[in-house]
Formats: C-alpha cells, sequence, structure tokens
C-alpha cells in the first residue's frame, strides 16, 4: 500500500468524522419516528431501542468481528482496554436511553438533539481537559478553546431556543357556499 501524504490522511478522517456527523445527526429523527411508528404508547419507545441495540450488534459486534478475522488481527485484549471500552459502550448506550426517555417526556426530537450535540462537544473538551490534561497544564489552553466553549453553548441554547415549529401541511380551503337562486 502507498504511503499517505498528509492532505490525504486529514481528508480521510475528516470523511469519517463528517460520515459521523450524518449519522448522528439523523440518529434523533430516525429513533423518535421509530418509536412512534411502533403504534404503542406504553412501550414504544423501548420497542425503538430493541432494535436500536439490533443494530449496535450488526454494525458494532459483526462488522468488526469480520474485519478483525479479514486482517489477521492478534487476539490479545489488555483488560483497560476491554473495561474502558466496555464504559464508552455502556455511557453510550445509556446516552441513547436517555434520548428516547427525553422523548417520552414529551421533549420536541429537534430540541432534545440540539441540546444533546451541543452539549456532548463542551462535556468531551472538559472532560479530556481533566483526563489527558496539557503538558503545560490547564493555564495553558489559549483563550479561544474557552470561547469556543462558550460559543457552543450560546449557540445550542439559541438553536432550541428559536427552532422553527414544525409544519401543520396545508391550511383547509375555505368552504365553498353555493348561491341560491331567488
Amino acid at each position: 500500500m502507498p504511503p499517505t501524504t498528509a492532505s490525504q490522511s486529514s481528508a480521510t478522517w475528516l470523511s469519517f468524522a463528517l460520515l459521523t456527523v450524518l449519522c448522528w445527526g439523523t440518529y434523533g429523527i430516525f429513533l423518535a419516528t421509530g418509536s412512534e411508528n411502533m403504534h404503542d404508547a406504553a412501550n414504544g419507545r423501548m420497542k425503538a431501542f430493541l432494535f436500536v441495540g439490533i443494530a449496535y450488534f450488526l454494525a458494532a459486534v459483526l462488522a468488526p468481528l469480520l474485519i478483525l478475522v479479514l486482517s489477521g488481527a492478534n487476539w490479545d485484549y489488555p483488560v483497560k482496554g476491554m473495561v474502558l471500552s466496555l464504559v464508552a459502550g455502556i455511557v453510550g448506550a445509556i446516552g441513547a436511553l436517555g434520548v428516547l426517555l427525553a422523548f417520552g417526556a414529551k421533549g420536541n426530537p429537534a430540541v432534545v438533539m440540539t441540546i444533546v450535540f451541543s452539549g456532548a462537544p463542551v462535556i468531551n473538551a472538559i472532560i479530556s481537559l481533566i483526563v489527558k490534561p496539557p503538558a503545560n497544564g490547564i493555564g495553558s489552553v489559549p483563550i479561544q478553546f474557552w470561547l469556543g466553549i462558550l460559543l457552543a453553548v450560546c449557540g445550542g441554547a439559541l438553536v432550541t431556543k428559536y427552532k422553527p415549529g414544525p409544519s401543520h401541511g396545508p391550511k383547509p380551503a375555505a368552504p365553498v357556499v353555493a348561491e341560491q337562486k331567488a
């Protein structure tokens, strides 16, 4: 395989990141409409979550297993890597469940997902600073980073507050009144 240039590798990771944005950006509305289409007010969300789990099994168990087998990967799994990866899966699944519970509590899918997707990067940035602090300490973090955090929070709040409402379809036509002949 030929070596990749820096621009090729940056384009590759960016393509994968944008794929994730597309998938996660459509996740909430598919989940909300999927649970509504279960036609079960009491259990529709859990039925939808069950199918999310089946999808995770297909995409997150079978696909990597096939890739590992085809690539000839070794089967050594360090305990710390397994535990942290399992925790990542658990918090991801709890997050998906939280989204469904928010929908069940009458949260609008567009608003819920805006809060999730504007809040999650902020939490990620803060936790990342704690888990893997900069070499020169937190004080060395540029002011632009903190400004970005503030803008992400404000942007999420503005999108949530001013999100346009859904269309209620075309207005019904005015009734036609027949003229009576005298």
